[in-house]
């Protein structure tokens, strides 16, 4: 991934956030089963990996910065998405209710989509005014991203981890 690609780390996450809605798009047109769990699959990693970029550098780089709530807010989101995204990966297209799961999360992952990008009081919108330098959040998030994308290629990637909701287990 060239560096060039995207000028900042608000830039790249926003990358992110098309690639997922096409994802989900493309899931909604799916008719065969292998194709439907396969896009799935795909849509996990990405959010996967997406989530720990967000929560190891950049949500990190901005506590005390922008608003805590705010922050804190992102953090459950992410751990509702994260209990979707264990339970897609573990299921299949002919399990009940699979294709809702898909769905609820897509409806999840847009609405904090919609959190993060508002034009004004959103996070990104948040994060621009503060000092944090944007283009070296970026370097570091590649070096991460290209790291969890070829360990997902290879070994594939653990179940997400909740850091703000607890689970309890079944």
């Amino acid at each position: 991934m060239a560096t060039s690609q995207f000028t900042d780390a608000i830039a790249l996450l926003k990358a992110d956030h098309r690639k997922v809605e096409t994802l989900f798009e493309e899931f909604e047109k799916a008719r065969s089963s292998n194709r439907k769990q396969s896009i799935a699959h795909e849509i996990c990693v990405e959010l996967k990996v997406h989530t720990l970029l967000e929560e190891e550098i950049f949500y990190p780089a901005f506590r005390g910065k922008i608003e805590d709530d705010t922050l804190d807010e992102a953090y459950v989101e992410h751990d509702g998405a994260k209990l979707l995204i264990n339970d897609i990966e573990a299921g299949s297209p002919e399990d009940d209710f699979y294709d809702a799961k898909v769905k609820v999360l897509s409806e999840e992952i847009k609405h904090h989509v919609h959190e993060e990008e508002m034009q004004s009081e959103g996070m990104f919108a948040q994060c621009r005014k503060t000092d944090v330098d944007l283009v070296a959040l970026r370097d570091q998030m590649l070096a991460l991203k290209e790291e969890l994308m070829a360990k997902a290629k290879s070994d594939g990637l653990p179940p997400a981890q909740p850091r703000a909701v607890n689970v309890v287990p079944a």
